[in-house]
C-alpha cells in the first residue's frame, strides 16, 4: 500500500476554482490507478474522477465532466483535481484513493481501492 496525503481544500464561493493535490509516499508502478473521490453529509462516497498511473487515461463522472480535470506528475507522485465553476452541491469530503491492482482500467467502486487519503473539506457557498 501507498500512504497519501490530500492538500487544497477550502471555502469557495459558486463558480470559483480551487485545485487539490494527493500526495504518495510508496512505490507506484504503471499498474497503479488513482482516483478522487467525495463524500457530501448523509451520502455514500462517489468517485468523481480518476486516471490510470501508466498511460495516463481519465475517467469523469458526469457532474465532473466539463468542469474538473485530474492529472498525474509521476515524477512528483502527485495527482491533481483541478475544479472549475464550483456548485454548492459539490460541496463534499474530497479523498484521494489509490487502486493498486487497476492495470489501466479505472474502477468506481470504493472497495477497489485499497489506500486512501484522509480527506480534504471542500465547501462552495451560494
Amino acid at each position: 500500500q501507498v500512504q497519501l496525503v490530500e492538500s487544497g481544500g477550502g471555502l469557495v464561493r459558486a463558480g470559483g476554482s480551487l485545485r487539490l493535490s494527493c500526495a504518495a509516499s510508496g512505490r507506484i508502478s504503471n499498474r497503479y490507478v488513482m482516483g478522487w473521490f467525495r463524500q457530501a453529509p448523509g451520502k455514500e462516497r462517489e468517485i468523481v474522477a480518476g486516471i490510470t498511473w501508466g498511460g495516463g487515461n481519465t475517467y469523469y463522472t458526469d457532474s465532473a465532466k466539463g468542469r474538473f480535470t485530474i492529472s498525474r506528475d509521476n515524477a512528483k507522485k502527485t495527482v491533481y483535481l483541478q475544479m472549475d465553476s464550483l456548485k454548492p452541491e459539490d460541496t463534499a469530503v474530497y479523498y484521494c484513493a489509490a487502486d493498486s491492482k487497476g492495470w489501466g482500467v479505472v474502477e468506481r467502486s470504493t472497495y477497489e481501492y485499497d489506500s486512501w487519503g484522509q480527506g480534504t473539506q471542500v465547501t462552495v457557498s451560494s
